[in-house]
């Protein structure tokens, strides 16, 4: 068993910050005008990214640019000239999907590491081997294969360095190559824009046909059905095998996949000799990135010192708001169990950050408030040194004046500091712990 790479989102300075405080090994970020995260990536130029990098570096950690767009010709003909100055500063691995560019950046550079973005879709030990022969020194694997697969593919080629995605969004499209947000609204997920229009609420609106004989709505009001309705979709060219779908009073979500969460998977893909666990989320917050990587670091540990796997990890990414949970395809499952047909959006979880920590001086904690809490609720404070339950049961504005509540964002409280508390609550939350059925 090797100790894996746990690899974090750092859609920002401050989540790069986040994610070393709470474990992670690597970092990876994506560079202005060719990732696939063009909209949500405060690394916008080359001296961000620079800080980025050698922030990484002073800390012993590694950081990979990612590079992994399907471009067009008007970006191959800037692609190296943009790339050039990010590479000053030594970027660890750039993360990279397409063959031209692939093939231009080691006519150019030829020692720059190349890792295989999972967009060029690997899902066999014979393409794997293809892409060792070209030079390239760690595939990211795709989201589509089972456990046994990987086992396969590691044990074939056992000189390439493997990357594992084990949290985070997936996609319904195969391993994100969609063309349903460019169809939507002309916002192209292979260039960067993805809209999630495969999470949207749609409902059914009576139509009629216009003059071209292209389908008009006739009620600006969509169709109001009181009672859920199942409906069975049959393809003409398949009579008799039907598909259901499902609609309530909020619309259907027909392509609304779960999330992923594999981290009762980590000492297997460790065993077998994956290089890297990735955790997926640049668009997150920096709770989100704090949470994983803090269960992904000690699932990781606990399991390469020989411990068996702890099921209160499974509960902890709980209190983090997702789409509902899956492996994914690392086991076989029932189509349903993939995707969740009765919201688009995010459950809350069983925790709500409600503020961090901005002062812990003496017996008393400082609150940046993002969220409403009081005193008696049951909170949780997390920090990078480890997680701490306990009950503030008064609460102060910064004059010192008793509060009944903190209102919301914006506001500063102050509540007594529990005990065990560590020195340090640098990148620290508090979230408050929802009663059940919340």
């Amino acid at each position: 068993m090797i100790i894996p790479e746990l690899l974090a989102p750092a859609g920002t300075p401050e989540h790069l910050e986040t994610a070393f405080a709470y474990g992670a090994d690597a970092v990876y970020a994506g560079q202005p005008r060719y990732s696939l995260r063009v909209r949500n990536n405060s690394f916008k130029d080359t001296a961000a990214l620079g800080a980025g990098i050698q922030r990484a570096h002073t800390l012993g950690k590694q950081f990979y640019l990612v590079s992994n767009i399907a471009p067009h010709n008007d970006k191959v003909r800037s692609y190296l000239r943009d790339l050039e100055p990010v590479l000053e500063y030594k970027p660890d691995a750039l993360i990279m999907s397409d063959p031209g560019l692939i093939m231009l950046v080691k006519e150019k550079w030829p020692d720059q590491p190349i890792h295989l973005s999972v967009q060029a879709n690997a899902v066999n030990w014979a393409t794997v081997e293809f892409w060792r022969r070209q030079g390239i020194s760690r595939v990211i694997l795709s989201r589509e294969l089972a456990l046994g697969e990987i086992r396969d593919i590691r044990e074939r080629v056992p000189q390439m360095e493997l990357e594992v995605f084990v949290h985070g969004a997936l996609c319904m499209a195969y391993s994100g190559r969609c063309l349903l947000s460019g169809y939507m609204n002309h916002r192209d997920a292979n260039q960067g824009a993805c809209t999630n229009a495969c999470r949207w609420n749609y409902k059914p609106v009576q139509h009629s046909h216009d003059q071209t004989n292209d389908l008009i709505a006739t009620s600006a009001d969509a169709v109001q059905s009181c009672e859920p309705r199942e409906i069975l979709l049959e393809e003409p060219n398949r009579p008799g095998s039907f598909i259901p779908a499902y609609e309530d009073e909020h619309g259907t979500y027909i392509m609304n996949s779960r999330d992923l969460r594999a981290v009762q998977h980590v000492a297997e893909l460790a065993a077998m000799g994956v290089h890297s666990l990735k955790i997926e989320g640049r668009t997150k917050s920096t709770y989100y990135v704090a949470r994983t990587t803090q269960v992904y670091r000690r699932a990781i540990d606990e399991a390469t010192q020989g411990k068996p796997f702890d099921m209160s990890l499974m509960n902890e990414l709980e209190a983090l708001s997702n789409r509902g949970y899956t492996e994914g395809f690392l086991r076989r499952h029932m189509p349903q169990e993939y995707q969740t047909y009765e919201q688009g959006s995010s459950y809350l979880g069983t925790q709500q950050v409600v503020g961090t920590i901005s002062n812990a001086d003496g017996d008393w904690l400082t609150v940046d408030v993002k969220n409403k809490f009081a005193p008696g609720d049951q909170l949780e404070l997390i920090t990078p040194l480890g997680n701490l339950c306990f009950s503030a049961h008064t609460m102060e504005n910064q004059n010192g004046k008793a509060m009944d509540y903190a209102p919301g964002s914006g506001h500063i409280v102050r509540i007594p500091r529990p005990a065990r508390t560590p020195d340090s609550l640098e990148h620290s939350y508090l979230t408050r712990i929802l009663p059940s059925g919340t």
